[in-house]
């Protein structure tokens, strides 16, 4: 993408068309993810609720049938929908920001700086959406009948039990897991376009092959920076009010104290396996909309 292509009201656009693709794609996995990582610690003696991922996949399969997987969709497709067209817009607002002559191409360091803007600016729309989906994935392993009907009782009931703080908890942690989580993804992206081009060629018209690969290497890269504060995400997002006294820092020495540096890794088979097909398909999704737009405008 050169710098004369920067348009950010079009990635705006595009990124929500990128949102709904990975939405659409990724949904499954992440049902796993979440389950695995904010499964019950077992007691001396008992089994984990889980043992793998693939007993994961089996046990919602045969409890809740194929749609157990898609629990949780709708705050997602309204959240990450949006979500996207901001990250493309903060990145390409970032880029702008940056650019000091259009026919110079930025810097890798100087697009991990536009990527860390667009972590930012997706913080506010990203939180809510996460506990919501979180709560919903997890609702559906537990036993007895479900606490929520569907994310707008979740998002009632939450503001009922503790007002707005309550459905941003995890804050701090979504910050901390997508700011550098972001520059990476999008640094990644834009260097695996460029050595994915023939040679004499223009990454601007790369083949939907190659932005396939490109999009899954990087969504790779960026949850392998983001899997430990995820986790962190996940299980303060998931906690019954009170647990977590000091949010994150209660969650994390916990964690150190029962299951040790392992423990941020849990759920990372799912995500790495998801992270592919979801982020190529965010980037193949983002870049034929924006060659779409701009044949359109």
């Amino acid at each position: 993408m050169s710098n004369k292509e920067i348009h950010p009201l079009k990635s705006f656009i595009a990124g929500g068309v990128g949102g709904i693709c990975t939405v659409v794609v990724g949904q499954p996995l992440d049902t796993i993810k979440v389950r695995l990582q904010a499964m019950p610690i077992p007691k001396p003696g008992e089994l984990p609720l889980y043992k793998s991922m693939a007993d994961c996949f089996l046990q919602t399969l045969k409890n809740e049938g194929p749609f157990g997987f898609y629990k949780g969709m709708a705050a997602p497709l309204i959240g990450v929908t949006p979500m996207f067209a901001v990250c493309f817009f903060g990145y390409n607002l970032g880029r702008k920001l940056q650019v000091k002559d259009e026919n110079t191409p930025l810097t890798k360091p100087q697009i991990f700086a536009a990527g860390m803007l667009s972590g930012v600016f997706t913080t506010a729309i990203m939180t809510p959406g996460e506990r919501v989906k979180c709560l919903l994935q997890v609702q559906g392993a537990s036993s007895g009948p479900p606490k929520y009907k569907g994310p707008a009782d979740v998002v009632k009931q939450l503001y009922k039990e503790g007002g707005i703080r309550s459905i941003y908890k995890g804050t701090a942690a979504t910050l901390l897991r997508d700011i550098p989580a972001t520059g990476t993804y999008f640094m990644s992206y834009e260097w695996l376009k460029e050595s994915l081009t023939p040679e004499g060629g223009d990454k601007a018209h790369l083949s939907a092959g190659r932005t396939l690969i490109a999009g899954g290497f990087a969504g790779m890269c960026n949850w392998l920076v983001c899997i430990p504060p995820d986790t962190l995400k996940s299980r303060l997002q998931t906690a019954p009010e009170g647990k977590y006294p000091n949010g994150l820092r209660s969650v994390f020495r916990e964690m150190m104290a029962n299951e040790g540096l392992i423990g941020l890794y849990r759920g990372v088979s799912p995500v790495l396996i998801r992270a592919f097909p979801a982020n190529a398909a965010c980037f193949l999704g983002y870049e034929m909309a924006l060659k779409l737009l701009n044949k359109i405008f």
